[in-house]
């Protein structure tokens, strides 16, 4: 995008900005019917590849489309965003072993997490307001995900509420809370979820207060009106009077709580302690899902893969193990299953890909990197997730 282009989106304000990128997508000479031709990767019915080498390179194109505070909230870190960089970082200090003669091919990359089947060993994380990358918001994130074969996670901050969220696709899913201090409005919330059709809780515990986010206070950044989150408004949409402060003293009576008003198996995410996970699972977690938010909250801390040993073995396979935070290539996957994950969650490039390109984006997005996992097994000697988890990692 050029800097005129840009300047008048930021004018124009979110509203006007996510209707104008949305045309960007796919821009070009309309055809005999009038209508915009499809994007560059989709044809006819086909879905092919976003035209980009890989996920490294889906933010800085993403930054020409999303409008400079929303793409600073979605891609910034805490503070320095030393954790933010270390996130990718830990992945480098661990190799993977080539077996070229074991005589085996790639079977398939399926797998099982929660009781839902799904084609590759990776999922959507929760993230909020996915209005601000596109006009379908997570409507658009779960049609591509369900496109992939995959499960997406729906936040309490979504721009869809969540029942909106539910209906826009068939594919299977969960529901992200955040406590606040408003019990009876996260009862309320969590007995929603359950009436949609929801599989599972994930409860975000990292956040019980947000995060020092530098780039977020020096764009005095707020959620724009066309990406509100929904699940806070009334059926009229008008604010409702709810208290919408994070529950700052989260133990293992939180967890007992979503538990009990949800009635569905309960994720716990953003663990990166093994004394962490122990509580959670002495308080009935049905997974653990290891995350440091992306960087998005404790600078400092460190990397979530590099924390991912020592949770697996307080887990010692008691219950599933998910793992976010710097997944970008099919090897960062490998080696988060090798490290004892069941399955990774992908954050940023999922919103990346739903601001270049809709649901089709997503989905691109997603088989690109079931794509490339499935070339590092073959090099690594490993047909199937089950033969990755018994690989070890050197170094």
């Amino acid at each position: 995008m050029n800097p005129a282009r840009r300047k008048l989106l930021n004018t124009l304000g979110y509203g006007s900005a996510l209707l104008a990128q949305s045309a960007l997508i796919g821009a070009g000479p309309a055809t005999a019917a009038g209508a915009a031709p499809a994007p560059p990767w989709r044809t006819g019915s086909e879905v092919r590849p976003l035209p980009l080498a890989n996920l490294l390179e889906l933010e800085a194109a993403a930054a020409r489309v999303i409008p400079a505070a929303g793409f600073d909230y979605i891609a910034g870190g805490a503070e320095d965003e030393w954790t933010l960089r270390e996130n990718r970082a830990a992945f480098e200090r661990r190799q993977i072993p080539q077996r070229v003669l074991t005589g085996k091919t790639v079977a398939d990359t399926a797998t099982e997490i929660l009781g839902s089947r799904i084609a590759m060993p990776v999922i959507v994380t929760p993230m909020g307001g996915h209005g601000i990358a596109h006009v379908s918001a997570e409507a658009g994130t779960a049609r591509g995900a369900a496109a992939a074969g995959t499960l997406h996670t729906v936040s309490t901050v979504a721009t869809l509420s969540l029942e909106e969220a539910a209906r826009a696709a068939d594919g299977p899913r969960w529901f992200q809370i955040y406590l606040t201090r408003d019990d009876g409005f996260n009862a309320e919330l969590l007995q929603r979820a359950r009436a949609a059709g929801y599989s599972a809780i994930v409860f975000t515990v990292d956040v019980p207060v947000g995060g020092n986010r530098d780039r977020d206070r020096r764009n005095g950044f707020v959620y724009p009106p066309a990406a509100a989150p929904r699940n806070f408004l009334a059926a009229d949409g008008s604010p409702r009077r709810i208290d919408r402060t994070f529950q700052a003293r989260l133990d293992g009576d939180s967890i007992d709580f979503v538990r009990r008003h949800s009635g569905l198996p309960v994720v716990v995410k953003g663990i990166a302690s093994a004394a962490d996970a122990q509580l959670a699972l002495r308080h009935g977690a049905a997974a653990i899902q290891v995350s440091n938010h992306g960087g998005r909250q404790l600078d400092g801390t460190p990397a979530a893969f590099t924390v991912l040993p020592a949770v697996a073995e307080a887990v010692q396979g008691r219950v599933p193990l998910i793992f976010d935070s710097g997944i970008r290539r099919g090897a960062d996957v490998f080696k988060a299953l090798a490290a004892g994950a069941d399955v990774v969650a992908l954050g940023r490039p999922v919103l990346y890909g739903l601001a270049l390109g809709g649901w089709q984006g997503v989905q691109s997005v997603l088989e690109q990197l079931d794509r490339e996992l499935r070339t590092v097994m073959q090099l690594a000697g490993a047909a199937s997730v089950a033969d990755i988890r018994n690989t070890r990692l050197l170094g």
